[in-house]
């Protein structure tokens, strides 16, 4: 017996090597004729999936995790993540986008769904976050079938809206399954990016689509620290990395994390480290041998 999970390019073809700006659209029963509704588990190891249902409904599966649903819903798989779903071949259908790994990675900039795990979510068809959510995969469809000039940029730019909007049903959804962690993560990235702009709590609370409880949950769950204070260790980190790496003063580095007086930044370094950073260099900093 083979216990091995295919490994495919698009579902029923032999896995071949992707270009990294690789997309590719169509709906499910495209290829009835290969699974009449019945597709077993497998994975695709270079690149991600959205699967859209646009109608009937039936058990989905990410993992081990089984999923009942009817539409509207709505899943994001990463790449190598095994999946499958059943469901009746003539009621039921969905949009598949699948978007090379190498696309995924300027993608995700532009996105805040997490893009290293797996999202479904559930929900009304009559919300308006799902109508906008079809609009855009409409959109999608038509730049694809069209194939006029720019295509490739246009589609990476849809699809990262579609991603986004996904983050937010499954924020506002209480059958989303995003997870705890998959906030985090979401919110450690936008902090990576945003750290030195002096975003408000609130301000990463918009950006995520989520609220104050969900995003102050998972941020002490996943770094034991409150919203606020992860912004204030990610911006101590670059200080010290400044100071260690770079001979530039006080004042250039205080400005460069995002702080408008030197005074401050001591302060704030201080408080956290026992020492004042000057100090903290000139004991850390290595000269030079002699020799």
């Amino acid at each position: 017996m083979n216990n091995v999970i295919p490994n495919f390019f698009v579902y029923g073809e032999p896995e071949q090597q992707i270009e990294p700006g690789f997309f590719h659209v169509e709906t499910v029963m495209a290829r009835k004729s290969l699974h009449q509704g019945q597709v077993n588990a497998h994975k695709h190891d270079q690149m991600g999936q959205v699967t859209f249902w646009l109608s009937g409904g039936g058990t989905y599966f990410i993992d081990d995790k089984p999923l009942d649903f009817s539409a509207p819903a709505v899943s994001f798989v990463p790449s190598g993540v095994v999946h499958g779903f059943s469901v009746d071949p003539e009621t039921s259908d969905a949009i598949v986008v699948s978007v090379a790994d190498g696309a995924l990675l300027s993608i995700r900039e532009n996105t805040t769904l997490s893009l290293d795990t797996p999202t479904m979510v559930r929900g009304d068809g009559e919300d308006s976050g799902w109508r906008r959510l079809s609009q855009l995969l409409e959109i999608v469809a038509g730049e694809y079938a069209g194939g006029a000039a720019g295509a490739q940029k246009m589609l990476a730019a849809l699809i990262a809206a579609v991603l986004t909007q996904i983050a937010r049903l499954a924020s506002a959804s209480p059958t989303g399954e995003q997870t705890q962690a998959a906030l985090a993560t979401q919110l450690r990235r936008l902090v990576d990016v945003h750290f030195r702009e002096n975003w408000s709590v609130g301000h990463y609370t918009d950006a995520l689509a989520t609220t104050p409880h969900l995003i102050a949950k998972a941020s002490r769950e996943a770094f034991g620290m409150p919203v606020k204070e992860l912004i204030n260790e990610r911006r101590l980190l670059e200080a010290k990395r400044l100071l260690l790496f770079t001979v530039r003063p006080l004042e250039d580095i205080a400005y460069e994390i995002g702080f408008t007086d030197a005074a401050y930044f001591s302060r704030f370094f201080r408080q956290r480290v026992g020492e004042a950073p000057s100090d903290w260099r000139r004991a850390r900093v290595i000269a030079p041998d002699a020799g």
